[in-house]
């Protein structure tokens, strides 16, 4: 991006009011993609209009799939059905967006065209051999750089077979990705997945008409089949949530009620965790929307404890723990994480970029191959690095709340990959926040 934005957030204050966040970026992504190859029109609400999301519905355009809008959420795809469509002009870019990426590469891997995904810096350096490999024991052939990295040249008019994989890691996108292609392949796909990880593309291929079949932790379903249009509401993302829920538990005298939030089971890790560390959130008003379960939050602030984070809900917070280590850096003793070594090839090395960051405000952060040790105390003053990664900007925008001085995070424009209008909702509900452009 050519301007630099920088946020500068005042220390102290608290959250108070009631907010709505924008839509869930997976979702978002996701309600595109089969809806442009769904037979009809496909009509959405709560669309995230952020960059991300934004990326997959400007590929689809230029695979000739008409998308009216967005326009405050809403968004008409014009479906071309499974074989409608088109040979993009150029290269897909897909700007920051690794799940655009990574399920792009299994739906194309089915079609009759050579298409080619590229991406920012960022997204250049992300691993990708581990949704190319298992697709090619389908019969695709993609290539990558000799690092496995992107630019991906995808060869169309490649016959898929269905297969059977078990995931090495748990993964929402290497699964997604599979099950995309599998709608093209002859046969069964069952992807075994080693613990939970969301299940957003199978309850909307189910919500669209496909059958998906689950028996425990494999997840199939035949090729061959057809998507009918449906209309399709986005809930707010909780992975946006998240911030508030930590900012208005470690604030003294918040109270914030957010909502409309999506529970579903395979996203509600970070409630577990601070939960665990003493946190007092009350989730009501459940309801389901669209197939995804959605309910509102309220959240009170409440003194936390550090815990032993168990590693059965790392799979369920894994882009949360950005903001989960601030809340670690507020509560008494020492929280572990293990089993989160995922998070070293997300936007940033998330743990390294994190552990760097609260050094700098003073606090004891040990990072470790797989996670971090965190003992609680007093946040400083400083400045810090983003490492052009939304969430770690987000995270250390709230960790002002507990700070002694101001807090400067460098490099922030990337927010607008998932969150766009997050410092003015941020200054809405109390934090002291301040958006500096350098052109």
């Amino acid at each position: 991006m050519s301007q630099r934005i920088d946020f500068i957030v005042s220390p102290g204050g608290r959250l108070q009011g009631q907010a709505r966040v924008p839509g869930d970026k997976s979702i978002s992504h996701r309600a595109i993609m089969l809806g442009a190859i769904a037979e009809g029109s496909t009509r959405i609400q709560g669309f995230l209009e952020a960059e991300d999301a934004l990326a997959t519905l400007a590929a689809f355009r230029r695979m000739g799939v008409r998308i009216d809008g967005p326009d405050r959420g809403r968004v008409t795809v014009h479906g071309v059905g499974m074989d409608g469509l088109q040979a993009p002009d150029g290269p897909l870019y897909l700007g920051n967006s690794g799940t655009s990426m990574r399920l792009l590469c299994g739906l194309l891997a089915g079609q009759p065209f050579d298409s080619v995904l590229t991406g920012d810096e960022s997204l250049s350096r992300r691993p990708m051999r581990r949704v190319t490999e298992p697709l090619e024991r389908m019969g695709a052939k993609i290539d990558t750089t000799p690092d496995g990295t992107a630019p991906l040249h995808i060869h169309g008019g490649r016959r898929l077979h269905g297969i059977h994989y078990d995931m090495p890691v748990a993964s929402a996108q290497v699964k997604s990705a599979l099950l995309l292609a599998g709608l093209y392949a002859e046969g069964e796909t069952c992807v075994a997945e080693p613990a939970p990880t969301r299940d957003h593309t199978e309850r909307m291929l189910q919500g669209l008409g496909y059958e998906v079949r689950r028996a425990g932790n494999h997840i199939c379903l035949r090729g061959g089949g057809r998507l009918t249009a449906a209309d399709l509401d986005v809930p707010a993302d909780i992975s946006s949530a998240a911030f508030f829920l930590v900012g208005a538990s470690i604030a003294p005298g918040s109270e914030l009620v957010l909502e409309h939030v999506g529970i579903n089971p395979t996203r509600t890790g970070v409630i577990d965790i601070l939960r665990l560390m003493g946190a007092k959130i009350e989730v009501y008003n459940p309801r389901m929307v669209g197939g995804e379960p959605v309910a509102d939050l309220r959240v009170v602030s409440r003194p936390l404890k550090g815990v032993h984070i168990p590693e059965k809900l790392v799979p369920l917070a894994i882009d949360e723990f950005p903001v989960l280590f601030v809340a670690a850096a507020c509560a008494e003793g020492e929280t572990v994480l293990t089993g989160a070594a995922e998070l070293r090839v997300k936007e940033s090395d998330r743990i390294q970029s994190m552990a760097d960051g609260l050094r700098i405000l003073g606090i004891d952060a040990r990072p470790t191959p797989d996670g971090m040790i965190v003992r609680g105390g007093r946040i400083g003053s400083g400045r810090v690095l983003s490492h052009g990664d939304h969430r770690i900007a987000m995270a250390f925008s709230i960790a002002a709340l507990r700070a002694e001085g101001p807090i400067e995070i460098e490099d922030c424009a990337n927010v607008n990959t998932s969150f766009p209008g997050f410092a003015d909702l941020a200054a809405r509900l109390g934090l002291g926040i301040e958006v500096i452009s350098h052109d």
